[in-house]
């Protein structure tokens, strides 16, 4: 890769080379990204496809970097992060939202408007495409439940606007798992509301988020799907494998559903771990732990 003739053709988006990707992932762990590149409009997103077709380089989009473990061998080519990208527009009851702003923040910015339909999204870290992607989902609510359409820039180039029915939302899938692409902004449609009814419920689920996540700790979020019929904390702690360590990560001894940084933890202990915890669950119970969290990028 050569580092120089790339800055002066992406003149002037803003780029880092061979950056250690635990200074941005939520697990602080993760290897060097070859260059990392933080466009701040969707004309610099098509120009680093663009550029990336061109010279045959691959690449691929991070989001928030919150449910996603890093390999420590880091990532080859472009790795591309939106957060500059992050501006959010609400009109009556519709909210336009940048890929890079925080799904945590526009549940705010829909309280403001009295806008009901987000508050199962107050404790998700996750950016607006991320949530997408994976069609985020907590407290009996999912994306989908608010989802109109999104801008999508694919591997070729050509910007497309998908509707729900096109983004084939299921359980923690959508169709960007299966086609490569990159969510620019995400269109939501709320409901009007009361002001006080939307605060409380979104109190409530902040509050029972902060008593039973390792908020305190690193961490992927969740890493397992639930398995259907069961619930993944409770296999983990009939299994007696809560508040076991692997290097420097262990699952949780306060929701075993979670695996955190308690240690200098490296991206290995984490895979070590859950590969671990999947053969464990599988040998006692004979169910399959699938996960939820993304584990990208080359073994060191």
């Amino acid at each position: 890769m050569n580092n120089e003739k790339i800055t002066s053709d992406l003149k002037p988006i803003k780029l880092l080379f061979n950056e250690p990707l635990s200074n941005f992932t939520y697990t602080k762990t993760g290897g060097p990204a070859d260059c990392l590149l933080f466009p701040k409009s969707t004309e610099e997103v098509k120009q680093i496809i663009d550029y990336c077709n061109e010279e045959n380089l691959p690449w691929l989009c991070l989001g928030n970097a919150s449910n996603l473990i890093v390999r420590d061998g880091g990532i080859e080519g472009f790795v591309i992060m939106l957060s500059d990208i992050n501006q959010v527009t609400i009109t009556d009851t519709t909210i336009k939202a940048d890929a890079g702003a925080k799904l945590i923040d526009v549940t705010y910015d829909a309280l403001a408007k009295d806008l009901t339909g987000l508050e199962f999204a107050c404790g998700i870290p996750g950016s607006i495409g991320g949530a997408a992607y994976m069609n985020a989902g907590a407290y009996g609510g999912e994306l989908v439940d608010v989802f109109e359409s999104a801008e999508i820039i694919l591997e070729d180039g050509s910007l497309v606007t998908y509707t729900k029915e096109d983004m084939d939302f299921s359980y923690r899938h959508s169709v960007l798992q299966t086609i490569k692409g990159i969510v620019l902004n995400v269109t939501f449609q709320l409901k009007k509301g009361n002001h006080a009814d939307i605060k409380a419920q979104m109190d409530e689920l902040t509050h029972l988020r902060e008593s039973k996540q390792p908020l305190e700790y690193p961490s992927c979020g969740s890493v397992f799907k639930r398995p259907e019929g069961h619930f993944t904390g409770k296999l983990i702690q009939d299994a007696k494998l809560q508040g076991l360590k692997w290097g420097g990560a262990q699952i949780s001894t306060k929701h075993a559903g979670f695996i955190v940084n308690v240690d200098g933890a490296t991206a290995t202990d984490y895979v070590e771990l859950i590969k671990h915890i999947q053969k464990t669950i599988l040998e006692t119970f004979d169910v399959v732990l699938e996960t939820e969290v993304r584990i990208i990028g080359r073994e060191k």
